[in-house]
């Protein structure tokens, strides 16, 4: 309903009605309210008892998470303008009808046979090329067969991942029973998409980590593809995992939870291992196909400045000789991360941030990846005069360009020339240039596709035999503990591109350029045994006290100095040893981000972390009032994040 706030008027949700009078107390001046959105039914008692779990959980209040899950258009719909709406034809359909899709693998049949037979939740840990998609697709045929009317939802991590997706799901369901909720959507296409899944006429609901609070009244089945993947955690405002979410609501709504993944969570893992999920293996992939194999080359023994190896550059040759395809795998884009100068010490500094710009050529522009900041490339050193300013390091749109120069020589078989594409944050910007592109290399239009992170997941691509990782180690020895788990996911989603056809997966190659060769994680990789790395990362975590086996919360400060983010956290740790389960839990010093400084705020954090769940949230709960309470001035904002990804 809509209600006057001040001068305002705002969306409000009748949460419940107990403790109501019919006469408020005479200090109360009511006020009427403005308008209901009648025709909309009330949100389910499932709807507001995840909302009500997850604002507890990630320490917000319940207003935000509530206004937050609905679509901001709704905020600002008049009663009339949704009437309008709601008389619009929308038409479900009867995806229990649906067409019975390709014969499917031994694996694939017993993992859903043991999907109907068992109540989960199931990690489904089927290598790259597996076939988990059809068993995703499978699972809500099944679903809707035993009850037409029941409804799927179905996550991805990204975006860039949601079109395809769904053009299978539509394939097999029909348009009318499949709709998207993404922030990529526009406004009107998000309560569209929003009002079929709550009035029950959408049978599934492809969304990304927003979709978990889709309201859905007759949930069956949560499906959440790579759920090992970051994206799932949402980094603004209500800290939640979209991907624990998901389990959650699962088990408080009667629905099955499938998590999939060819590099699992160790927190899944984990799980999995203590009986809180039953593991669902696919170690074979569909077709016959098989894993590349996984060549590294020891970057010590190369000459200076090398780029490519010498065998690399000749295996790549012999691809384009026989009209395969390879990828160059570089999670940086941009041309270098830094422009220097080599008479002074000045370096591409952004002016608000505690990071370098990233030199783009193409535009011939600084940019900052953090703020946004942006300047055209000097044409001399700010600081000394110099011309002589050079880019450091290299970005996808550098490798793309030293690429073609090292190439120019190599010939399709009918002798045309090479063509070598990009694809990253950058390239794929303009609207429908992601499909594009994607179009490009599946109609074997390019024969070198240099990317990041973008182009390793969940892609198709058959012709492609060479996967190269030129330059993974700065995740080696980061000094985040999470850092070996993502660069293993990352390789191995990147090395799952190679070999998808069965023809040419014999020949298929995963070549890793590295100055650490004998790492036990190339060893793991080499082998493409996940269940090795898995364990000896755990047994790791488990000696050091790390999640999964500890849990953890951090407290971030942003203010206008370091010295008011650092104060307001050390207050708050001050008042720590009197709360609450104080000792069961360690609250270490506050320091400052890794990142310190973004648009000219700086920021601190402080680690809390406790042995048990339970103990770390009563503390949290109880620190709440302290934290409200500590606010001092220049503090810019402050928030808890519970069960952080990266620190």
């Amino acid at each position: 309903m809509r209600v006057p706030l001040g001068r305002r008027e705002v969306l409000g949700v009748v949460w419940n009605t107990d403790g109501l009078k019919d006469d408020p107390p005479a200090e109360v001046r009511e006020k009427a309210i403005a308008a209901s959105l009648d025709g909309i039914p009330p949100m389910t008692a499932g709807w507001m008892h995840l909302v009500t779990f997850a604002a507890g959980y990630y320490q917000r209040s319940l207003g935000e998470v509530a206004l937050a899950a609905l679509p901001p258009q709704l905020r600002d719909l008049q009663p009339e303008q949704l009437a309008r709406r709601l008389k619009r034809p929308m038409q479900g359909a009867d995806a229990s009808a649906a067409a019975q899709g390709p014969a499917l693998t031994e694996d694939q049949a017993r993992v859903l046979a043991q999907v109907e037979e068992q109540p989960g939740p199931f990690l489904l840990f089927g290598v790259t090329g597996s076939g988990k998609t059809e068993v995703y697709l499978q699972a809500v045929q099944r679903m809707l067969a035993r009850d037409a009317q029941a409804q799927a939802l179905v996550m991805v991590p990204e975006i860039n991942l949601t079109p395809q997706l769904q053009q299978r799901f539509v394939e097999r369901f029909g348009e009318a029973a499949v709709v998207a909720l993404h922030s990529g959507m526009t406004n009107p296409q998000r309560l569209k998409s929003w009002l079929a899944a709550h009035l029950g006429v959408a049978r599934i609901v492809l969304g990304t980590r927003m979709a978990v609070f889709a309201p859905l009244p007759r949930l069956g089945l949560i499906v959440v593809d790579e759920e090992h993947d970051p994206s799932y955690k949402q980094q603004e405002g209500a800290r939640y995992s979209a991907r624990d979410l998901a389990v959650w609501r699962g088990k408080a709504e009667g629905a099955k939870v499938l998590l999939g993944s060819a590099t699992p969570s160790l927190e899944s893992w984990h799980a999995c291992e203590r009986g809180r999920y039953l593991r669902l293996d696919m170690p074979g992939r569909v077709g016959q196909g098989a894993l590349p194999a996984v060549r590294l080359v020891d970057m010590n023994l190369q000459p200076k400045n090398t780029l490519f190896s010498g065998a690399l550059l000749e295996a790549i040759r012999a691809r384009i000789a026989r009209g395969e395809q390879s990828l160059m795998f570089l999670n940086r884009r941009g041309y270098a991360p830094v422009l220097a100068c080599g008479a002074c010490e000045w370096k591409s500094d952004c002016p608000n941030c505690s990071v370098y710009r990233v030199f783009h050529k193409i535009d011939r522009t600084l940019r900052c990846h953090h703020c946004g900041q942006t300047d055209r490339v000097p044409r001399a050193c700010p600081s000394c005069g110099n011309v002589d300013i050079a880019p450091l390091g290299r970005g996808t749109e550098r490798l793309e360009e030293q690429l073609a120069e090292l190439l120019a020589d190599a010939r399709l078989p009918d002798g045309t020339p090479v063509r070598i594409a990009r694809m990253d944050a950058d390239s794929t910007r303009p609207k429908g240039a992601l499909e594009l592109q994607l179009a490009q290399v599946h109609a074997g239009e390019v024969d070198v596709l240099v990317g990041t992170q973008m182009v390793t997941k969940g892609h198709d691509f058959r012709r492609i035999t060479l996967v190269a990782a030129v330059n993974p180690d700065t995740a080696l020895f980061s000094g985040d503990f999470r850092a070996p788990e993502r660069l293993f996911s990352l390789l191995m989603q990147a090395a799952g591109r190679a070999g998808r056809d069965a023809a040419q997966a014999a020949a298929s190659e995963m070549w890793v350029q590295t100055w650490h060769p004998r790492h036990p994680l190339f060893a793991a990789l080499r082998q493409h045994d996940y269940p090795a790395f898995a364990a000896d990362q755990l047994r790791e975590r488990r000696q050091a006290g790390m999640p999964p086996f500890a849990y953890q919360a951090l407290l971030r400060a942003e203010g206008r100095t370091q010295e008011v983010a650092q104060l307001f956290l050390a207050t708050a740790a001050e008042a720590a040893p009197v709360l609450d389960p104080a000792q069961q839990v360690a609250v270490y010093s506050p320091v400052p981000m890794t990142v310190q400084r973004i648009a000219n705020v700086e920021r601190a954090q402080m680690l809390v972390e406790s042995e048990s769940r339970m103990a770390l949230q009563r503390f949290l709960s109880g620190w709440q009032p302290v934290l409200q309470a500590s606010r001092g001035k220049g503090l810019i904002r402050w928030a808890v994040d519970v069960d952080p990804i990266a620190i």
